[in-house]
């Protein structure tokens, strides 16, 4: 289901007495690995070693796109640039939290700043072994969220923007998202690219494209 040059990588924490699971994901580029979002501070040694059942190692990443600034994806970002040197990037309307100029949002306490080295509004592209990685703005879930689509591969990395469960891919959890409206109208964005495959953050990769995605960017 993934395609040549893809990777996801599946970590575990425990959060309020109960187990949860995330899915960054890295493409490889001619110069090294491009992360998707690095996870909490408590995962990293659990990155260290999906990285290596692929291949890799954290020397291998020479980029990491910071999809959002929320803890769950962000919050580890620190710690990783403590033993790497990968160049970062995150949207403008991000970086000011990620790095640490603003407060993160929700309650509770910060995680510890990262280095944002690269600041964008839009229009980024990478070059993969799996072809052009178009970066997608997709607001909602926060101000600056972004998603990444791989049109040669009809494949799109939807970070937060979409939710996958055992019923399949699902809109955005409406409890952690800023603007329904505005995370929908973003969905009605992704679905007019050609998609067939979907990665989810929150749940996994699924079978499902642009018809499953235009029904949840409908839902009001």
């Amino acid at each position: 289901m993934l395609p040549d040059g893809v990777h996801t990588f599946s970590l575990t924490f425990a959060q309020d007495d109960r187990e949860v699971s995330i899915h960054p994901a890295g493409v490889e580029t001619a110069g090294g690995l491009l992360l998707l979002d690095v996870g909490p501070r408590e995962t990293l040694d659990g990155l260290r070693e999906e990285l290596a059942g692929t291949g890799f190692s954290f020397e291998d990443v020479t980029a990491v796109l910071v999809t959002h600034q929320d803890w769950d994806h962000a919050g580890g970002l620190a710690a990783l640039q403590d033993v790497a040197t990968p160049t970062v990037l995150a949207s403008a309307a991000e970086a000011p939290a990620v790095d640490g100029r603003e407060d993160t949002r929700g309650a509770g306490e910060r995680y510890p700043p990262g280095r944002v080295d690269v600041e964008f509004e839009s229009g980024i592209t990478f070059r993969t072994e799996a072809g052009p990685a178009r970066v997608v703005p997709t607001p909602g879930h926060t101000p600056g969220h972004v998603s990444v689509h791989l049109p040669e591969q009809r494949f799109l990395l939807a970070a937060d923007a979409l939710t996958a469960d055992d019923a399949g891919l699902q809109g955005p959890n409406e409890a952690f998202t800023e603007s329904m409206d505005e995370a929908l109208a973003s969905a009605g964005r992704l679905a007019d690219l050609d998609v067939e495959t979907t990665h989810c953050f929150h749940g996994g990769t699924v079978a499902a494209g642009s018809e499953r995605i235009a029904a949840i960017a409908a839902s009001r």
